[in-house]
């Protein structure tokens, strides 16, 4: 059975390599005539950065991004507020990195190409249906392809959306922003992100690979028309004098652009043999830098579920699980970037007596700083509320764990999840839970071995949440999560 994936964005590249994964034939279809090489997104927190490494796509990228893990607010001249972040105190598999979307998606491309696949470029799909036994889809050339499941990660504009006649209502949350990546000369240090907070809107700068930094600016009285990237530039310049009161020297820019924020969230995420993930399923602000660890997370969610039912190990009710447990996550980050921007563009006296001297100095407390870094992180999502979760702390992510294999070689956790289960086993003990965990999973199990004492066995999903704790009762609890059909 094949899996049909439209758009090779993050969250399709990623969904891509986690099937290949588990063995399942896929093929990617982008309209566009090849990579993109510009991005707005340019920052990866810890979940999306475990992703990466589950799929064995993380490379070199934590050594090519820069550390820059604080955030400074300034008024004019004076720092107000810092936040830095970093790990949250949970052990994480991979760093969190700014680094562009384009390098991230190049770095998925060349491990889907280790993998098999190419991505099929200028390929547009202007037509679906479906039937019992699959996808039939029509192709902007006049063409035809037919396929097990279309899964649509092809952004905000999504034609599968489109195809499977799926609502996308939501709302505008603000004006323009302008953003252009440029070389500059100032005094301003490399060690974080700065903003401004000014009666004007925010300004922002921050460090990127190569010596460049990345600037965006709210422009709500800046028109209507699309300016050309000469005018973002002339206007960021004038901003940037305005509102910071420092003075720069801006040499070349590689790219330009404008946006405006909206909120939008999917009807369901599903019809049929067609899934949504990504952009597509879900828009939101870009503060706090959800977007790529949202639609990553919900591609590795999908993909151990879809290869499960494909390969007659799980009933086909199994995929009903993605959006019960992927949903409510997009609806708590939409909540919570909605708010970060009404707070960044609040125009209103109250609103910016709020901001500049409530909440400002709050973030200052370190309390605020941990909760503020967990919460970017997206280390705290959990499915304990969903189909699949139960009793504490069924359905929480499983921090990554020093183990050691069958063989008696050293691993960590981590590194054997992306394609496989892993039962994790105390010292000694729990041979009886192992052969329960080959009988159900097979091939896609893997058992491992803690280094410490004292814990129960536990039975850790590809996606590296917390699936069954215990002694007796893994074959059951199998059954009944796996097979509801039978």
């Amino acid at each position: 059975m094949t899996v049909l994936v439209t758009g090779a964005g993050p969250t399709g590249l990623a969904l891509a390599c986690a099937l290949r994964l588990h063995g399942v034939e896929v093929r990617v279809l982008d309209r566009a005539t090849g990579p993109a090489e510009t991005s707005r997104a340019n920052f990866l927190h810890a979940r999306g950065s475990e992703v990466l490494a589950r799929l064995g796509a993380l490379g070199e990228l934590p050594r090519e991004s820069i550390p820059a893990m604080r955030i400074t607010t300034y008024a004019g001249a004076r720092p107000i507020m810092r936040i830095r972040f970093g790990d949250p105190g949970l052990r994480t598999a991979a760093p969190p990195m700014v680094v562009s979307q384009a390098r991230v998606e190049a770095a998925l491309r060349a491990r889907l190409a280790e993998l098999g696949v190419e991505p099929e470029w200028g390929t547009e799909v202007t037509g679906a249906g479906q039937d019992g036994d699959g996808v039939q889809v029509r192709l902007g050339d006049g063409g035809h392809l037919t396929a097990s499941w279309l899964v649509g990660c092809d952004g905000s504009g999504s034609a599968v959306r489109r195809l499977a006649g799926i609502g996308f209502p939501g709302a505008k949350l603000s004006e323009r922003f302008l953003l252009a990546d440029l070389d500059i000369d100032w005094d301003l240090d490399r060690d974080g992100t700065s903003g401004w907070v000014h009666p004007d809107g925010l300004f922002a700068a921050m460090p990127m690979p190569g010596g460049s930094w990345r600037l965006f600016s709210y422009d709500p009285d800046g028109g209507a028309e699309r300016p050309e990237p000469t005018e973002i530039v002339d206007r960021l310049r004038q901003h940037l004098a305005r509102r910071t009161g420092r003075t720069a020297t801006f040499g070349h820019c590689t790219w330009a652009s404008v946006f405006s924020v909206h909120r939008r969230l999917a009807d369901t995420y599903r019809r049929g043999r067609i899934f949504l993930a990504g952009d597509a399923a879900h828009v939101h602000a870009p503060f706090g830098g959800q977007g790529m660890p949202t639609g990553m997370g919900d591609a590795e969610n999908l993909a151990w579920k879809l290869a499960m039912v494909i390969d007659g190990q799980a009933a086909p009710e199994l995929l009903d699980t993605y959006e019960a447990e992927r949903r409510p996550l997009a609806e708590n980050v939409l909540r919570g970037t909605a708010l970060a921007t009404r707070v960044n563009i609040a125009d209103s006296a109250a609103g910016r007596f709020l901001r500049d001297k409530v909440l400002i100095k709050l973030g200052g407390l370190p309390w605020v700083q941990r909760k503020a870094t967990y919460t970017a992180s997206q280390l705290w999502v959990s499915y304990r509320k969903g189909p699949l979760g139960g009793r504490r702390p069924l359905g929480d992510r499983i921090a990554d764990l020093d183990c050691v294999r069958e063989d008696a070689s050293r691993t960590t956790l981590h590194a054997e999840l992306g394609g496989t289960w892993a039962l994790l086993l105390p010292a000694s003990g729990g041979d009886r839970v192992a052969e329960e965990a080959r009988e159900g999973l097979g091939k896609r199990v893997v058992v491992l071995r803690r280094t410490d004492e004292g814990q129960a066995p536990a039975l850790v999903r590809p996606d590296g949440h917390l699936a069954w704790r215990g002694e007796t009762g893994l074959g059951d609890w199998l059954a009944g999560a796996l097979g509801r059909a039978g």
